[in-house]
């Protein structure tokens, strides 16, 4: 008997349908760790299949006793539990030698028709989002003396590319470490066992399992002890794409004085960011509410901006020792996410599940933790080539790697909303080989098959909405203000 089915006894289950799952997934992880013949790979995959099969169970126990959030105990966070940023207090920059950063690197930059890491999508003046990263903190290290590395937290989809574009950054005052988060298995969604059937079988059958996975993949890696040896205190966390999230020494500051082991940067809610997670107040205990705990009927109350007044960044500021300390006690127990997924088997669709966590829920497990009310200057994420015709535009300036609002502009920024055939970012370039001046707009729509010419310049709500089979061209040096374009316009330049 393998040591994997010896440990089977640790795992009491009552003879359900449940139970049988379990001991099927189980059996299925066993067969694909005995089968990998290098004694190294074979240990860490056990590891990641074990740390999998912990996830697995959790979430048949969820689906079986069909834990839900009761409503009627979610109350407001307490003004400790989420204090505004104007009222923390400027300080020294001393506190940068406890810090470290991360970027969340796992994703690719197929949603916008790229190949290849997020990441290296050109976002600005012909930099990546992490070419204006490594800006940042090399300006940061060069102006206060200092030494923040930054981590890249990749995925098995990221990793090879991700090796190869940092040795560009070789000789730059920045410290880059890279490390992998787990590889876990799909699950068929019918039978509920995996889909791969070996250690190597092909990337398909593989998922990451959301960032939630970041503190394991940290501590398993060695990274954390990395840094903790360096005198690192501090992780500030964030998304590759949030062209907000640079380091800011008043949040850090903040986490210092107060002791806090988490902090979680929340920015005032809009119409457009009904969807996001809040922070609540549950049973006494300071949690974060996603749209999918909510119960059916209360939806429309979760995407209220009067009740809920703001929403996760995912920008997040976490204690080192903590992670170690709860990771070794294996305290992190975050609510999963079950994402359903079609994939190809053979020649037929099959559907699977990837059940995943996010980072921000692990926020109740940390002592003193609380979020901060930031500017919306903070939350800049670039999803979709709408985000990307904004930042690319004359609404920012650059300055060291970082995107600041123009002096001039009155107001937040715009609403863009560009239609399918600006899609892809190949597609948005050819449609918008020069970017339109839009210091003064307010909201521009473009739907259909349509190009910009140079020198243009879009002022108040600006509507374009071309019919099917049909072109319009905004010729060069155009002004529209507070217009609706329709139907045909083909103009030829002269």
């Amino acid at each position: 008997m393998s040591k994997h089915a010896k440990s089977q006894s640790t795992y009491a289950f009552e003879n359900t349908s449940t139970s049988v799952a379990a001991s099927q997934m189980r059996n299925s992880l066993n067969k694909m760790i005995d089968a990998v013949e290098d004694p190294k790979v074979r240990a860490k995959f056990e590891v990641e299949m074990d740390s999998f099969f912990s996830l697995f169970r959790r979430y048949l126990a969820d689906k079986a006793s069909g834990t839900t959030l009761d409503w009627n105990q979610i109350r407001s966070p307490t003004p400790d539990e989420v204090v505004a940023y104007s009222s923390l207090q400027d300080g020294d920059n001393s506190n940068l030698s406890k810090l470290a950063v991360l970027k969340l690197n796992g994703g690719l930059g197929t949603s916008m028709g790229c190949v290849g890491p997020k990441s290296v999508i050109e976002v600005r003046d012909g930099q990546s989002f992490l070419d204006l990263s490594v800006r940042q903190i090399e300006h940061l290290n060069k102006t206060y003396d200092t030494d923040v590395p930054l981590l890249l937290m990749n995925s098995f989809n990221t990793n090879d590319d991700t090796q190869i574009i940092v040795r560009k950054y070789q000789g730059h005052r920045i410290r880059i470490r890279t490390f992998n988060q787990s590889r876990y298995p799909r699950v068929f969604k019918d039978s509920l066992l995996p889909v791969p059937q070996s250690f190597d079988d092909n990337l398909d059958a593989w998922y990451p399992p959301g960032h939630g996975d970041l503190f394991e993949s940290l501590v398993s890696s060695g990274e954390l002890d990395v840094l903790l040896e360096q005198g690192k205190e501090i992780l500030f966390v964030s998304n590759g794409d949030n062209l907000g999230a640079t380091v800011d020494t008043k949040i850090l500051n903040h986490m210092v004085e107060t002791g806090a082991e988490y902090i979680m940067e929340l920015t005032d809610k809009t119409r457009a960011d009904v969807k996001g997670g809040t922070l609540i107040n549950y049973n006494g205990q300071v949690r974060l509410l996603e749209i999918a705990q909510v119960p059916k009927d209360h939806v429309e109350d979760f995407k209220s901006i009067k009740k809920f007044t703001n929403f996760n960044t995912n920008n997040l500021w976490i204690n080192l020792r903590a992670i170690k300390r709860l990771v070794e006690a294996n305290a992190l127990e975050m609510e999963i996410i079950p994402n359903s997924k079609s994939i190809s088997v053979g020649n037929s669709e099959m559907q699977v599940l990837q059940l995943e966590t996010a980072v921000g829920a692990a926020i109740r497990h940390f002592k003193g933790a609380h979020g901060v009310v930031v500017p919306r200057s903070r939350f800049l994420p670039v999803k979709t080539c709408s985000d990307l015709m904004l930042v690319k535009s004359d609404l920012f300036n650059l300055q060291h790697g970082a995107l600041k609002l123009d002096s001039a502009r009155f107001g937040g920024a715009p609403l863009i909303k560009l239609g399918s055939h600006f899609k892809k970012v190949s597609n948005f370039q050819q449609r918008i080989p020069h970017m339109p001046r839009i210091l003064e707009l307010d909201h521009l729509t473009v739907t259909g098959n349509v190009y910009f010419g140079r020198g243009i310049q879009l002022k108040g709500t600006v509507i374009i909405v071309c019919s099917d089979g049909q072109r319009i061209d905004i010729p060069n040096g155009s002004i529209l203000e507070n217009v609706v374009v329709t139907g045909n316009l083909t103009i030829l330049e002269h």
